[in-house]
């Protein structure tokens, strides 16, 4: 009877988990989407429906939208990565004009592949999103419903390659990179010099991001080099649970010409504060200026180039978890008459928008 006993009760613990299913494990592929409609309305009633040359996204008046639509599939294993993603939309149709054939519709495409087995060491090449500020193309993952004047007119994608480093706690991301040029996916016929980048992000705690990104370069063929030297910093602080703020600030020069050493600068601050008013509400204000005055950037053709200060204010509600309501008011108010207004132009330019971005 004993030994009977005996036999059993192991037999009790082993056989459930003996029989009992493994979990599986997830699946390394994963397909993802991205919607983002929009209406603006631009009480300066521009003839064209067209905004501003310098605005990229959000930018057709009086009427509804898409500016960023996507379908993305991606492959993450422990030492293999890759995206790809195809997206439509006026973002797209504005900011990739330049991009010859297909390549228009190509949000992402690239593959990396760990260098060590210890380290979180990648090198990746392709084309993905830009290393330089704070906004993306994707409305959803910034502060503001509009990307600001320093966002419309620095990269949102670049095509090249790039080795990343990330420290085992997290704090430190290092990247250096070798592109195509400024925002190209295809060098610019007559180039033969590539671009270089860098990016350095400090994370001292879950509250403050720190972001140093440069850029070195050049998007004029080999006869006409002029070369551009860009460097951008900003901090993210969460000063609170409620109270968030963005400081960032853009300073470039470029060579006025082949012949010369001599150069030309542009210089953009910007200032963002997000109140959260509960869990699904937040209000965001914003406070920006960009000085071009000798047109490196934004060409005007007036006296004092582009010198233009905005204010914007916006509201988001999260309907959903992956539903984004938002409403915005925002002024650009420039000291040369730079803004098409009726059949004139104006030094000032004031519209609304509103949007709605569903991920899934």
């Amino acid at each position: 009877m004993k030994t009977l006993l005996f036999l059993f009760i192991p037999l009790a613990f082993v056989t459930p988990m003996a029989f009992a299913q493994e979990e599986s494990e997830p699946s390394p592929f994963t397909v993802s989407g991205y919607i983002e409609t929009y209406y603006t309305y631009d009480f300066n009633k521009p003839k064209g429906n067209t905004r501003p040359g310098f605005i990229y996204s959000f930018n057709r008046h009086n009427e509804v939208n898409l500016n960023l639509g996507f379908i993305k599939g991606s492959y993450t294993s422990d030492n293999v990565r890759a995206n790809l993603a195809l997206m439509s939309g006026t973002y797209a149709n504005a900011n990739l004009a330049a991009e010859p054939g297909v390549l228009k519709n190509v949000l992402e495409a690239n593959a990396g592949i760990k260098l060590s087995t210890s380290k979180n060491l990648w090198v990746d090449a392709g084309i993905f999103g830009s290393h330089i500020g704070f906004e993306s193309a994707i409305g959803k993952d910034c502060w503001n419903l509009t990307r600001s004047i320093l966002a419309d007119n620095t990269p949102y994608y670049e095509a090249g390659a790039k080795i990343s480093y990330t420290t085992d706690n997290g704090k430190w991301f290092l990247s250096g990179l070798i592109l195509n040029g400024w925002q190209r996916m295809q060098r610019v016929e007559g180039n033969s010099l590539p671009s270089f980048g860098t990016q350095i992000t400090f994370k001292p705690s879950a509250a403050v991001t720190l972001n140093s990104s440069s850029f070195i370069g050049t998007d004029k063929p080999d006869s006409a080099r002029q070369m551009r030297y860009f460097h951008n910093f900003y901090g993210i602080f969460q000063v609170s649970e409620k109270v968030g703020i963005i400081a960032g600030f853009d300073y470039g020069i470029e060579e006025k010409s082949p012949e010369t050493g001599s150069t030309n600068s542009w210089v953009s601050p910007i200032l963002v504060a997000r109140f959260n008013l509960n869990d699904k509400a937040s209000f965001v204000v914003r406070g920006e200026y960009y000085q071009d005055e000798h047109g490196v950037i934004i060409a005007t053709g007036t006296a004092n180039g582009f010198k233009t200060t905005g204010i914007s204010a916006n509201f988001d509600y999260q309907v959903m978890p992956n539903a984004l309501w938002r409403m915005e008011v925002r002024n650009l108010k420039s000291k040369d008459k730079i803004f098409e207004d009726g059949d004139g132009v104006s030094t000032s330019n004031t519209f609304v928008s509103t949007s709605l971005a569903i991920s899934f």
